[in-house]
């Protein structure tokens, strides 16, 4: 790049440690080095490996994929640097590691700014937990955007972010903000974003309203043709501008990195067995990477799948220490057939979503998986675990693409007879017809690349406006 050209900027992009963030932002780091613009991409280095490469070679001269290796900790698996990498009984030496790469980022960022032949950058893009990003930042005089990574409306929905100082005064700002939702879902999100301490470090509220009080803007993964009225409120609600990113489809080959013969091979495998089924007529069931599902309840997913008598293929991430034997049911495999296909190794997701074979999604609603079933018009069958993951589920309920698997109100259990009356709903009755119609309605604006464009344009502009 021409250090002399003010027509482009240089850009860092700093992810949270998940794929489900490192993907998209990704994909925006090349939309915006489409438009001439240079991107410093900062993750770790095993993270920045199994990405996919950068499209072209024109591309990759601009995004600059920046390693800053992962400092260990004890207890803490080697290699473990995506979480989903990490048992869940370890995110917080996790956490714990991640906070430890401030001072490395603030070394990259005060080199970055000293680089006489290259452009200081512009601007630094944090995830929304990144407060130390945005201190880097702020503190060299860059601005700072936040990444939020979830539909505008559910950010909307929790209400106007406080700085509540004391670990009750989180809870309950938190329970506050998840009133209508499940008991069991509320204890999770108390749980989870207002835990603090000497080893954690802040809660999650916190070090999101740290960010959000650095940052100039936030940027969010959704557009308002989906979400016609939820930017204005969430702009009144944080004070500060909510600028759409557009939907941030992934790759339609799905392509991201196979590490191994073996996942070739399970590619090829899955492939095959998909392309030997009807038009139509298999359910993808995968509940992500990360959240933890009891051996229990997903023995009672497997019973569902069978009482629910559809095809299915099912990503199975096994727990840490289970074998698949204790999670089958007796006789499992010979009762299904050929009509279900378990696999437990990695699954090319997009690429199954893509297929004519298949008809709808059984989920667990994290936003990066409900854009990558809605890009392809699939209607949903939703088994939220943790997270935001219940808040988008209810999203997706209200605009009538699917059902939600019926749980237990006080611990989240659910039943064989739920998830099979879940997936007959969407899949064999009458009703199902209108879920697959209103999701293929999603599919016009999730995929659509004008819109997505408009989007990019648009951040774009907002970076250039609010510099000053």
């Amino acid at each position: 790049m021409d250090a002399a050209d003010d027509s482009t900027m240089h850009i860092v992009i700093f992810p949270w440690l998940a794929f489900g963030h490192l993907l998209p932002y990704l994909e925006l780091a090349e939309r915006l080095a489409a438009r001439g613009h240079r991107v410093s991409f900062v993750s770790t280095p095993r993270n920045l490996a199994r990405l996919p490469p950068v499209r072209t070679p024109a591309l990759a001269r601009l995004v600059d994929l920046v390693a800053l290796p992962l400092p260990q900790v004890d207890g803490l698996p080697d290699g473990a640097e995506a979480t989903s990498d990490v048992p869940y009984d370890k995110f917080e030496l996790h956490r714990n590691a991640f906070d430890a790469l401030a001072a490395p980022f603030a070394s990259f960022l005060d080199a970055a700014c000293d680089d006489s032949s290259n452009r200081r950058p512009d601007w630094v893009v944090a995830d929304f937990i990144h407060h130390w990003v945005a201190d880097a930042a702020e503190e060299r005089n860059v601005p700072c955007a936040m990444l939020l990574p979830c539909a505008a409306g559910i950010a909307a929905s929790a209400g106007r972010p406080g700085d509540p100082s004391s670990h009750a005064e989180q809870r309950q700002a938190i329970a506050q903000a998840m009133s209508g939702a499940p008991a069991f879902e509320a204890q999770q999100a108390a749980e989870a974003f207002a835990t603090e301490g000497v080893s954690l470090g802040p809660s999650l509220i916190s070090r999101f309203v740290q960010t959000l009080t650095r940052c100039r803007f936030v940027a969010v993964r959704s557009c308002p043709e989906l979400e016609p009225d939820a930017f204005r409120l969430l702009t009144r609600l944080y004070g500060k501008p909510a600028v759409p990113l557009g939907m941030l489809p992934p790759r339609p080959d799905g392509t991201r990195g196979v590490s191994s013969k073996n996942a070739e091979d399970d590619d090829v495998a899955i492939t095959r067995w998909l392309d030997a089924q009807p038009g139509k007529s298999v359910v993808y069931v995968a509940l992500g990477t990360e959240a933890p599902v009891r051996v229990e309840l997903l023995r009672e997913l497997a019973h569902g799948l069978e009482l629910a008598g559809t095809r299915f293929l099912w990503a199975l991430r096994l727990p840490i220490g289970a074998e698949e034997e204790s999670i089958m049911p007796s006789g499992f495999a010979e009762r299904v057939g050929d009509r279900g296909l378990v696999a437990t190794r990695w699954v090319p997701q997009v690429r199954v979503l893509a297929h004519g074979a298949v008809c709808a999604f059984l989920t667990h609603c994290g936003w990066g998986s409900i854009v990558e079933g809605l890009q392809h018009g699939l209607p949903l069958i939703m088994l939220p675990i943790f997270g935001d993951q219940g808040p988008n589920a209810r999203l997706m309920e209200g605009r009538q693409v699917g059902v939600v698997v019926p749980r237990d109100e006080k611990d989240g259990s659910f039943d064989r007879d739920g998830v099979a009356g879940a997936v007959r709903a969407v899949v064999v009755e009458e009703e199902g017809r209108a879920f697959a119609n209103n999701a293929r309605r999603m599919q016009e604006i999730v995929a659509d690349r004008e819109c997505s464009e408009r989007c990019i344009d648009g951040f774009i502009q907002h970076l250039r406006s609010c510099k000053g």
